[in-house]
């Protein structure tokens, strides 16, 4: 499905990511590669194979889009280093031709050595145009600027009528802000409120339904 921001066309991706046909970027947030070992070392019992399937979108992803550059807005990695790392490095390594980059988010906290060592482009906040690219919605906004954030992981809550209700991972487009939903399989939800005259669109599956403000 297609959004126009600020008189530029993005596709918005049910692999929960946004695709800039334009510039041949394409942008996901949060996808906390790792958090899974992490927790299983602290002896929380969580399915392995979890790890597996963010590998597996994140290829699908880039062998359909096929961009020239992946930015991650932030929150690539969970925490410190563990195996997952070097997983995620050999999908850097196999898509060469692709330059990976990462707007650093609160989780990672890996020393530079390890992002410079993959090939992985570091930015504090990214301005390509009229757009700038932060990890953290930011709070206050160039008016001459667009701002695309993760950080939040949005959700919206649906109401069906027989009072059944299911709340589901969402992009969210605001007057002058947008929020990417989480990418990571184990990153949970944050509910949101939108206003009537926001734009939301919801990821059910494999498919991206738009629903108005007031529905959620």
């Amino acid at each position: 499905m297609n959004v126009e921001i600020c008189g530029e066309v993005f596709q918005l991706l049910p692999h929960k990511a946004i695709y800039w046909p334009k510039m041949k970027m394409l942008f996901i947030a949060d996808l906390h590669l790792g958090k899974i070992n992490h927790f299983r070392k602290s002896g929380i019992p969580l399915p392995i194979k979890a790890n597996d399937r963010n590998i597996e979108v994140l290829l699908d992803l880039l062998h359909l889009t096929k961009p020239d550059r992946v930015v991650c807005l932030g929150d690539l990695f969970h925490s410190y280093y563990n195996p997952e790392w070097e997983v995620f490095g050999e999908v850097v390594k196999h898509f060469s031709m692709m330059s990976f980059e990462l707007v650093l988010g609160n989780h990672d906290v890996m020393s530079d050595l390890q992002y410079i060592r993959k090939g992985i482009q570091l930015h504090d906040q990214l301005i390509i145009d009229k757009f700038i690219f932060t990890h953290h919605p930011q709070a206050d906004i160039d008016d001459r600027l667009y701002n695309l954030a993760g950080h939040i992981h949005p959700g919206v809550c649906l109401f069906g009528k027989g009072r059944q209700a299911v709340t589901l991972p969402c992009f969210y487009f605001g007057k002058q802000q947008a929020l990417l939903p989480a990418f990571g399989v184990f990153t949970g939800l944050a509910r949101i409120k939108p206003m009537k005259e926001d734009k939301v669109f919801v990821i059910a599956e494999d498919k991206i339904i738009a629903v108005g403000g007031s529905t959620c």
